[in-house]
């Protein structure tokens, strides 16, 4: 049951209780014939004022009282709950537009999700779960109405239109993930995404092979196929089931208590040109570092403990929320000094 059915399900709820308790109260109270008892409660609801039908005992006159206060309200109520209907069924696509105009209007460093797919979805599902601010990009109205009812902000439109990706910022986005179906529309995302926002990260899908290299070339940052991931895995877990089993570990069931973040050292923090072994992150921090990823692009995995950290690298840690958070601050730049 929609919104509207609801309302309009309750409004003639309210009506026909109303009609209902002052129909039986003047029957009850003075002894009125039910369809008079049922006039007199319909006159008084409606405020039309033709007088009391059969003169009214005391008794009779409170209830009736009772019923001018609570059927009028109801009444009007109900003549609101009408109009506000017929407004919305009117307008509500125009004023739904434009109150999603301005949600994504007012974004910034944000995500894109071109296509709400599986691939699609399972991006969305993993982005809402990390709490950042995302916008879902389909051609496709079910699958965009089905986003917007799982609580996501979403967009009816062709993300291979340029105007379609500047409709949802995506000179502001910080990254975007193209998960469309076939591999010349991931391209083609990819080329528009990289001419408007140079600096945007942009992650895509490619079906067949061959496809993977022409969008690393064409600027995509990662490149996964679904299919040859999935064949490399079933293998794996097949050859080396432990690997896979801590692989999936630290990507997806790792649990609520414990996650695994990268967390970028600023070049003004303190913790700049020291060792893994003076920052003494696990004693006192309470994360393991699990890799550095150098600004040059070389990963380094399990870094000794003599390891320098320099401004621009990141860091691969696991460790609870709360300590995650304070690495960050660890690692930011300090705040200025108070005069």
């Amino acid at each position: 049951m929609n919104r509207l059915t609801r309302r309009f399900v309750l409004m003639v709820v309210a009506i026909v209780t109303t009609l209902s308790i002052g129909t039986a109260g003047f029957a009850v109270i003075d002894g009125y014939p039910l369809f008079d008892a049922f006039y007199m409660t319909l006159t008084t609801m409606t405020t039309v004022g033709y007088g009391e039908i059969h003169p009214l005992s005391h008794a009779g006159r409170v209830f009736n009282s009772f019923l001018i206060v609570f059927g009028v309200t109801t009444i009007f109520i109900a003549i609101g709950a009408m109009t506000q209907t017929i407004i919305e069924l009117e307008f509500g696509d125009a004023i739904g537009k434009r109150r999603k105009k301005r949600m994504i209007d007012n974004l910034k460093d944000h995500y894109i999700i071109c296509g709400f797919g599986r691939v699609g979805n399972g991006a969305a599902q993993e982005l809402s779960h990390a709490g950042v601010p995302f916008v879902v990009v389909d051609i496709n109205p079910a699958r965009v109405e089905r986003a917007t009812l799982a609580g996501m902000l979403a967009v009816a439109a062709d993300s291979t239109h340029d105007e379609t990706l500047r409709l949802v910022g995506i000179e502001r986005a910080r990254g975007l993930v193209s998960a469309l179906a076939t591999d010349a529309d991931n391209l083609f995302v990819l080329l528009s995404a990289k001419g408007l926002n140079p600096g945007i990260y942009v992650a895509t899908r490619a079906a067949e092979e061959g496809a993977e290299a022409k969008m690393r070339r064409a600027g995509a940052d990662a490149v996964f196929a679904p299919y040859s991931i999935t064949g490399h895995r079933l293998a794996q877990s097949l050859l080396r089931p432990h690997v896979v089993q801590f692989l999936d570990l630290t990507t997806k069931d790792v649990g609520d208590d414990i996650a695994i973040e990268q967390v970028r050292v600023s070049r003004a923090s303190q913790m700049v040109s020291k060792t893994i072994k003076e920052m003494q992150l696990g004693k006192e921090v309470g994360v393991i570092v699990m890799a550095i990823r150098k600004e040059t692009g070389e990963m380094v995995f399990n870094p000794p403990a003599e390891t320098a950290v320099e401004g621009g690298d990141y860091l691969i840690v696991m460790g609870r929320p709360g300590n995650l958070r304070s690495l960050e601050t660890l690692l930011a730049e300090p705040p200025p000094a108070r005069r």
